[in-house]
C-alpha cells in the first residue's frame, strides 16, 4: 500500500465537513418550514374553530333570552300606554363583542332574533307574537339594553 498523499487526505476531510454542514442546513430549513405550517394551522384548528362553536351556542342562548323577553313584554303590555323593561345580556362572548338584531322582513310570522359576529350567526324565531305584533330594533351586548312597548306605536 502506498501512503495517501497529503493533498488528497485534506480534500476528503474538507468535503465531509461541507457535506455535514449542508445536511444540517437542509434539515433545519425543512423543519422550520414544517414548524411554520403547524403554527398557522394550530391557530385555526385549536382556537378559532372551538371559539366559533362556543359562540354559536352562546348566541343561541342569547337569542332565546331576548325572544322570551319580547314575549314577556307583549304578555303584560297595557291596552293603552307603554311599558319599558331594561335587561342585561353578556357584554362579550368568547372575548369578543356581538350584534343582536330583531328582523321583521316580510310577513309578521317570520320575525326573528338574529345574533351574529363575523361568520357566526344564529337566528331564533320570536315565539308567541310572531303573527300579531311587529317587533324591530337592534343592540349589542355592551351596557344595559331596553325593550319597550307603546300602544300607539313608536315613531
Amino acid at each position: 500500500m502506498s501512503p495517501i498523499p497529503t493533498r488528497d487526505r485534506n480534500r476528503s476531510t474538507h468535503e465531509s465537513g461541507v457535506a455535514t454542514m449542508i445536511e444540517y442546513v437542509m434539515i433545519s430549513g425543512i423543519l422550520m418550514c414544517l414548524f411554520i405550517v403547524i403554527v398557522l394551522l394550530t391557530n385555526a384548528n385549536f382556537m378559532v374553530g372551538p371559539g366559533n362553536t362556543i359562540a354559536y351556542s352562546a348566541f343561541t342562548d342569547i337569542g332565546n333570552g331576548v325572544s322570551t323577553r319580547i314575549v314577556d313584554i307583549y304578555a303584560i303590555a297595557p291596552e293603552n300606554g307603554n311599558i319599558i323593561s331594561n335587561f342585561d345580556i353578556p357584554d362579550e362572548v368568547a372575548g369578543r363583542s356581538y350584534f343582536v338584531e330583531i328582523d321583521n322582513i316580510g310577513d309578521l310570522s317570520t320575525q326573528r332574533v338574529t345574533v351574529s359576529r363575523d361568520t357566526v350567526t344564529t337566528s331564533i324565531a320570536i315565539a308567541g307574537i310572531g303573527s300579531s305584533r311587529r317587533a324591530g330594533g337592534n343592540t349589542t351586548g355592551a351596557g344595559m339594553n331596553r325593550i319597550g312597548y307603546n300602544s300607539g306605536g313608536f315613531s
